[in-house]
């Protein structure tokens, strides 16, 4: 299963076709979902002939797929680089939060991706799970787990503090249409959702960290 580009588009000259082309594609599928989405509409928002739309994705389900992959695989790597750097439990969790911050600012269109694929069941589901969610809890898990041992972390349940630092990072953005109207301000402000990442971080500091050396 790949996170590879389809053959067609690595030996595309344009690049920055192709880039705009998944930049449409992600904010058609994500308020239209699979099934609303049409390859023409794509075509003529990205600017391209719906020819070439197929000569990169051979289907709407390709290109849907592929959209999600690269999502995904950004997530990911990102998490995954703070976990091979030489941090601590402590560190490593602080820089997930802020990754995790970081990428859906700058890919809004995410959750509502993710949470059309969780609401449909649909097939894309099981390897969004075993490819990445799997993985990404496993070492989340076992962060918390090593932030315990080492005693950084307060003595917890890890399985139900990974749920809760899950948590409070996904549905503050699920929910960011209804936050909007309940606080009658755009919950996806930089300013709001810088607000909301200090917030988190506080909630970590005091309801998971072991007080530091030197403070009450």
């Amino acid at each position: 299963m790949g996170r590879r580009l389809p053959r067609a588009l690595r030996q595309a000259r344009n690049l920055s076709t192709a880039r705009r082309i998944l930049a449409v594609a992600e904010e058609i599928f994500a308020s239209q979902g699979l099934a609303g989405a049409r390859m023409e509409e794509i075509a003529r928002a990205a600017k391209v002939n719906k020819a070439l739309l197929y000569y990169y994705f051979r289907s709407k389900e390709e290109l849907h797929r592929f959209v999600l992959q690269a999502l995904l695989s950004q997530l990911g790597g990102g998490l995954e680089r703070s976990r091979a750097a030489a941090l601590s439990p402590r560190q490593r969790l602080i820089a997930a939060v802020d990754h995790f911050f970081a990428f859906v600012q700058e890919h809004p269109n995410y959750p509502r991706l993710v949470q059309r694929e969780m609401m449909s069941q649909g097939p894309n589901l099981e390897w969004i799970i075993s490819e990445y969610y799997r993985p990404l809890h496993g070492r989340l898990l076992r962060t918390i787990e090593e932030g315990i041992a080492a005693g950084e972390f307060r003595s917890v349940d890890a399985p139900n503090a990974a749920l809760t630092v899950v948590s409070l990072l996904v549905f503050y953005f699920i929910a960011a249409p209804v936050l909007s109207r309940i606080q009658r301000r755009d919950a996806l402000r930089p300013q709001e959702v810088a607000r909301r990442r200090q917030a988190v971080h506080d909630f970590l500091e005091h309801g998971l960290f072991q007080p530091r050396a030197g403070t009450l």
